[in-house]
């Protein structure tokens, strides 16, 4: 398996594309991550918009860059309905999407039902925990939205779904594992332990690795975000102690990128 970093000379090149090119990322998530995911976008370049306001999903997902569709919208406003609109939208204008399957597996079987619905309309990156990628692919979930398996123990189960339904997978933990249908696979290492207690980290991954969905293929998208992400973690965790602190660095980190 290969490794990426933030020196990769792709990933170099899709950053400096994303300032460059500046698209637009449309996506739908819960109000606990949408102010860190626009921001963790407009740090890198992307013009992002959050949310399910009336004819937002029957059109902005036709006009956008990328766009990418978090289950926990559903613990907000956004309705059922309207992440479907969305990810068929996207679907039928060809645009690329990237689904979190945020707490699959967790016990909440309509919930699950909802999500697992959308894998219809074929996203190009499919992005979670270890516990929710287990899920995904039939096996255990976790508790509630944290992961109760290492990212380690789901890399088969990784590289099965990548075939399966046709799309990039891509695990974070402690070592981070992305592969592509073709079967070639990447691990990414970095960050910090302060990330996971920083709400919204995983879900602006998922933002993140839709703006580079917009610019780049799916594989190298998500190997960037991943690649970026560990590397202003890692960075922002050797000035700070607290987690407070931490979250401002961590921006501050990737818009230095």
């Amino acid at each position: 398996m290969e490794t990426t970093t933030i020196e990769s000379p792709d990933v170099k090149t899709a950053i400096a594309s994303l300032r460059e090119k500046a698209p637009f990322i449309y996506g739908l998530t819960n109000y606990v991550a949408a102010n860190l995911s626009a921001n963790v976008l407009l740090a890198l370049g992307a013009g992002p918009a959050i949310g399910a306001a009336p004819g937002f999903t029957a059109a902005f997902p036709a006009g956008a860059g990328a766009v990418w569709i978090n289950g926990a919208a559903l613990m907000s406003s956004v309705t059922p309905e309207a992440l479907e609109e969305a990810a068929a939208t996207a679907h039928t204008a060809g645009t690329p999407w990237v689904f979190d399957p945020v707490a699959i597996g967790a016990g909440a079987g309509e919930y699950d039902e909802i999500l697992t619905s959308l894998l219809k309309y074929k996203p190009s990156i499919i992005r979670g925990n270890a516990s929710e990628i287990s899920a995904l692919a039939g096996g255990a979930g976790g508790s509630g939205v944290d992961s109760t398996l290492d990212s380690s123990e789901v890399i088969d189960t990784v590289k099965d779904l990548a075939v399966r339904l046709d799309a990039v997978v891509a695990v974070s933990g402690e070592v981070d594992y992305i592969c592509e249908p073709s079967g070639r696979a990447t691990s990414v290492m970095g960050g910090d332990a302060k990330m996971p207690q920083v709400t919204g980290t995983g879900c602006s991954l998922g933002a993140l690795s839709a703006a580079y969905c917009a610019v780049v293929d799916p594989f190298t998208a998500a190997r960037t975000a991943h690649a970026a992400f560990a590397a202003a973690g890692e960075r922002a965790g050797t000035r700070t102690t607290g987690t407070g602190w931490f979250a401002v660095a961590f921006l501050d980190e990737l818009s230095t990128l």
